[in-house]
């Protein structure tokens, strides 16, 4: 009983109309802000979510679910015992060797730093790469002593090849022995040539779509000088699940040789600016909330005022100074909380339409983005963090207002 009598006249005081009808504006107002900044926390986030899931997918079709790579060096022996024995695990479905390294690509008279990406015949089981070829011809990286290279379309555009291109592509990569000739320069570079399967790929991300050339493993191997050696191992899992299993498996076995990515961990810088994007949004939200629950403090400081009369009567029926204190924080609070909810409820709901319907498009011209409407995605983590930020901001914004105003206007 002792903590409840507080809260029982702190809901008498919300919910009851008062003697000078701007103290219920001004806590309808707090309220209101309250609960827009709660609103505009949870949307942002979820278009932060949705941007992040998107991309993901993006990548979803060109990456693989693990990517094995050596912690030292660039390429380490394809039959490494440790390679050979993740090849060989239960939990794998598809292994696929590749060899990856950067050179000069040469189509006619224009020329550009490519990164010549060499994978198995499997690579095609390994990801979603069909999803993502463009034009009539198919995956395909050889046919007997012909070596295609498919290339990603803004490297076609800027080499101005198109889909299907009718000449060589001729790919220069550095000697990786002897010594230059500085009469003969030509000399000092391994040259060889690539056919179009008649396709281009679109990852829709620049990374991958305006310098990469996919072909053989073989071709890679020869270009290179690197016979009989791999820069990763991609793998497919059986079931996608156990991807953090198999990476902690991969880290036991490697003894620290080998580090094992999977799809988020492939792409970390993207996927690290696109968080710490989000953290600002969320630093800056959270600054409009403390301005929003400033509104909070006057509707007490007047309330206070207001109730001189009541604060005294309910001192003369035994009520503590600290009680008194504790009527008007629950007040306050419950102001917060109840904006939280709305907000959040609001928030949740508005999200749901922007799912459902796609209500807010990214611009006017229909084909000019990835997709139409802004995509939004809700984290139940997000949900919790903004209702747990918005109570503890409210909470915290009328502690010290309360008990420096009970002080000085309730003496």
């Amino acid at each position: 009983m002792k903590y409840n009598f507080p809260f029982y006249i702190a809901r008498r005081y919300l919910f009851s109309k008062k003697s000078t009808n701007a103290i219920n504006v001004i806590s309808a107002i707090s309220m209101i802000g309250v609960a827009v900044a709660t609103m505009a926390m949870i949307i942002v986030l979820s278009v932060f979510n949705g941007f992040s899931d998107l991309v993901g997918s993006l990548f979803t079709n060109f990456d693989p679910q693990l990517k094995v790579i050596p912690t030292e060096g660039k390429t380490v022996a394809a039959d490494d015992p440790v390679l050979a024995a993740i090849r060989q695990w239960p939990e794998v479905l598809i292994a696929t060797d590749c060899v990856e390294d950067m050179a000069l690509a040469v189509y006619e008279d224009k020329q550009q730093m490519v990164t010549v990406m060499g994978v198995d015949d499997n690579f095609k089981k390994l990801t979603h790469i069909d999803n993502i070829l463009y034009g009539d011809g198919q995956f395909e990286l050889h046919d007997g002593d012909l070596q295609y290279g498919i290339a990603g379309y803004r490297l076609a555009q800027d080499l101005g090849m198109l889909a299907h291109w009718g000449e060589w592509l001729r790919i220069y990569a550095p000697q990786r022995e002897g010594q230059l000739d500085m009469s003969n320069p030509s000399s000092g570079f391994v040259v060889d040539s690539l056919l179009s399967p008649g396709c281009v790929f679109a990852v829709n991300q620049s990374r991958y779509d305006s310098d990469h050339v996919i072909t053989s493993v073989a071709f890679a191997r020869r270009l290179f000088d690197l016979q009989g050696r791999v820069s990763s191992l991609m793998l497919k899992l059986k079931d996608p699940s156990q991807v953090t299993t198999v990476k902690k498996k991969i880290t036991q076995l490697a003894a620290g040789r080998f580090r094992a990515l999977d799809r988020y961990e492939q792409q970390d810088d993207t996927f690290r600016i696109m968080q710490i994007e989000k953290f600002i949004a969320y630093i800056f939200l959270t600054f409009i909330l403390i301005v929003a629950c400033f509104n909070i403090i006057g509707s007490l400081s007047m309330l206070i005022i207001e109730k001189k009369d009541d604060v005294q009567t309910l001192r003369n029926m035994g009520t503590t100074d600290r009680q008194i204190a504790q009527i008007f924080m629950f007040e306050g609070r419950m102001i917060a909380v109840i904006g939280a909810v709305v907000g959040l409820l609001m928030g949740l709901l508005l999200c749901w339409v922007q799912i459902e319907f796609g209500i807010v498009k990214l611009g006017s011209s229909s084909g000019s983005f990835i997709v139409e409407a802004y995509p939004v995605s809700v984290s139940f983590l997000d949900v919790l963090l903004v209702f747990a930020t918005v109570v503890a901001v409210g909470w915290l914004s009328v502690w010290y207002p309360v008990r420096y105003l009970s002080r000085r206007l309730l003496v």
